[in-house]
């Protein structure tokens, strides 16, 4: 019988991906399954290796809800079956989140469990639509209320008389669909109805909105600006200091939705650098890597690595391919001896530096002509390695041997291409909700296109904008109709978001 595993009851925060706590990043990178909640961001899943199963508990078009009984069997059947679990849950599981009741059938079973704290959705989405909900001027005091009641039913369990008289700021949870009914109750129960209110719609995402209006006319601001769940409701004065304090939505790409075409395990660090930006990043790899078929012949060339005078890499799945083998197989650095590095860019150079070494040379253009150039004059009756893709352009070989190296080539990882568009990411091409297409290579540029949707095409060039990383990229994309709207200068991914930062200004 296998040995009873843990679960952990983990706050996700209400949105953003930044705002997971340290905790709740570790227990998800030690999971065997996560089972995560319909509000949390399934960028979170990127911390995670682990098997992800979505639990709907709100009624959304098309999905079955899950009723809570089920949840809570589902997460101890998994841990009787000797499994680390994590409960993902949107804000923090014991605010709003049902999860005192998961820790109750979890310690009825006799589960071991843990409860990770998240920021919970008062608390960041007001900060980031620029309400501070207590102040030494406007209140001293803030209460948490559910919103999910009916005001109107007999009986309630909420005192709006009480509620109404509260000496500070107010702050409903999901009441939404129930504002025109709250916003009443609170002024039959004496609220003054010019008091200062807002709705937060989706708040610490991209898609953030806010209305401000008095607590009378809020209910039909609210209807006119087409909100949408999840949301907060806040009552108090405090809601006037947004003009003031407003920071999140003067990120530089706020708002838009941005695609990365790269492949998955790759896109970790633009996904963090376009949320930082305030954009909503949107995973549609084109191109997939994988290890080689067979390690026969890297395998075989490992022995001689000390014979090259230069290693040259122009990707960080060449780093990470030929010298992650040196170490699956029982060697290190020690076997390079003399060889310098070449790098075609920053991130192949901190990949180099995971492994300890340091690049010799790093184009300022991260091209590899530039790379070429930068590394010819240094190369005549060399002995020169290069860790390859298993296909890409002849630049850098045909250049080297122009120069007089004796070039050696060995594929240590393979590229291939996609079939189709992640589901989620050909929907959002279908529907319109991807602003601007990211385009790292000519083979990556080729493959979009080839996948793209004929429905998104009609969208090309107004709704659907290209960025490309380079000339010669741009020039795949042209010649397979797809027109681009703007070039990074610096042929980098951070140069891709700048030049559409550019775009902006104009």
């Amino acid at each position: 019988m296998a040995a009873v595993g843990r679960v952990y009851l983990v706050g996700a925060g209400p949105g953003d991906p930044g705002l997971i706590t340290v905790r709740g990043r570790d227990c998800l990178a030690q999971a065997d399954l996560v089972l995560y909640d319909g509000l949390v961001n399934p960028l979170l899943l990127m911390h995670t290796r682990a098997k992800a199963q979505r639990t709907c508990r709100a009624g959304e078009a098309g999905e079955r809800m899950l009723p809570q009984a089920e949840i809570n069997a589902r997460l101890v059947e998994a841990a009787q079956a000797g499994l680390t679990v994590v409960r993902l849950k949107g804000g923090d599981p014991y605010v709003f989140g049902r999860g005192s009741e998961e820790a109750a059938a979890l310690r009825a079973a006799g589960i071991p469990f843990e409860v990770v704290p998240g920021v919970t959705a008062a608390v960041a989405a007001s900060a980031y639509a620029g309400i501070s909900l207590t102040h030494r001027e406007t209140a001293s005091a803030v209460a948490f209320v559910t919103g999910h009641e009916d005001p109107t039913k007999p009986g309630s369990a909420l005192d709006y008389p009480a509620l109404a008289r509260f000496p500070g700021t107010l702050v409903f949870y999901m009441g939404l669909h129930r504002l025109p009914a709250i916003a009443a109750a609170l002024i039959a129960a004496g609220k003054p109805r010019q008091t200062p209110a807002a709705v937060i719609s989706r708040g610490t995402r991209p898609a953030q909105q806010v209305v401000i209006e008095t607590l009378a006319d809020l209910p039909a601001a609210a209807k006119r600006a087409e909100l949408h769940a999840p949301s907060l409701i806040i009552v108090g004065d405090c809601v006037l200091q947004r003009e003031t304090l407003n920071w999140f939505e003067h990120k530089p790409l706020f708002g838009l939705r941005i695609a990365i075409t790269r492949p998955e395990a790759q896109a970790e660090r633009e996904v963090w650098r376009l949320t930082e930006l305030g954009a909503q990043p949107i995973l549609l790899p084109v191109i997939a890597t994988a290890p080689p078929v067979a390690w026969d012949e890297v395998d075989a060339l490992l022995p001689r690595l000390g014979e090259f005078d230069w290693i040259v890499f122009t990707s960080v799945n060449g780093v990470r391919g030929l010298l992650g083998r040196l170490w699956e197989t029982g060697g290190d650095v020690r076997h390079i001896a003399k060889a310098r590095f070449a790098a075609i860019g920053e991130g192949t150079a901190a990949a180099l530096a995971e492994f300890s070494l340091r690049a010799d040379l790093v184009p300022t253009s991260f091209r590899a002509e530039a790379l070429a150039e930068l590394l010819t004059p240094h190369v005549a009756g060399k002995r020169v390695l290069w860790a390859k893709a298993s296909r890409g352009r002849d630049v850098l070989p045909v250049a080297l041997r122009a120069a007089g190296a004796h070039l050696e080539e060995v594929p240590v990882y393979q590229n291939l291409d996609v079939e189709a568009f992640p589901d989620a990411g050909r929907a959002a091409l279908e529907q319109g909700e991807i602003d601007w297409v990211c385009l790292s290579s000519p083979s990556i540029a080729r493959n979009f296109a080839r996948l793209m949707p004929l429905a998104a095409r009609d969208r090309l060039g107004t709704h659907l904008q290209i960025a490309t990383i380079s000339p010669v990229t741009s020039a795949a994309a042209k010649e397979a109709g797809l027109p681009v709207q703007a070039e990074a200068s610096e042929h980098t991914w951070n140069g891709m978001f700048a030049a559409i930062q550019a775009t902006l200004k104009r």
